[in-house]
């Protein structure tokens, strides 16, 4: 079997390999098999032992993560199965993160890695506060149509018509820790 997504072999441990074990967690999980080469020829590993008390105590220390790590044997020679499950938490490796994207690890940086960690954090860039920003930013004229059009239509209660521009953008779900939100400034800013 080849390596994929979610398997990646390698012919013996190197704490290098940590970053692998991240990729997966941050991706969808997956299984580092130690003692198999690229083809998936299995070589074994003469260390098992001692990698099975070393690798998921590494795993832990330096990922936090707890996986399960298993030995296993063919034609007498042993290899370690490492299963990963998908955390559900961004995780790191040295102050990195690297995901697991086709058969290769990819460390994620730049507008990569604030969309992914977005995304596992479940917020979306229009919901997140601009700080420093406030109703000074907003073109009151446009915010003003916008609520006449509304009530015109019975989209909002006509009492919006009497509402502050914060109390209305707050009840429009467009501020957030006290500031504006990016679709607040992106449908009402100031050009």
């Amino acid at each position: 079997m080849s390596e994929k997504q979610n398997i990646e072999y390698k012919q013996s441990w190197n704490d290098e390999y940590l970053k692998w074990v991240c990729g997966f967690a941050n991706a969808q999980g997956g299984k580092l098999f130690i003692g198999i080469d690229d083809k998936g020829d299995i070589l074994g590993v003469s260390d098992y032992k001692k990698l099975m008390e070393d690798v998921p105590n590494k795993i832990v220390s330096h990922l936090g993560l707890v996986v399960d790590v298993n030995l296993h044997e063919k034609d007498g020679k042993y290899y370690i199965e490492v299963d990963v499950p998908q955390s559900i938490a961004p995780i790191s490796y040295k102050g990195a993160f690297h995901y697991r994207s086709g058969s290769t690890k990819q460390e994620l940086k730049g507008i990569a890695l604030q969309n992914w960690l977005l995304k596992k954090t479940g917020k979306h860039w229009e919901n997140l506060p601009v700080l420093g920003s406030s109703t000074d930013d907003i073109d009151l004229m446009a915010l003003k149509k916008f609520v006449a059009d509304a009530v015109k239509r019975d989209r909002i209660p006509v009492e919006a018509m009497d509402y502050t521009a914060l109390d209305l953008l707050d009840s429009l779900n467009l501020t957030s820790e006290g500031h504006l939100t990016n679709a607040a400034l992106l449908l009402f800013g100031k050009r």
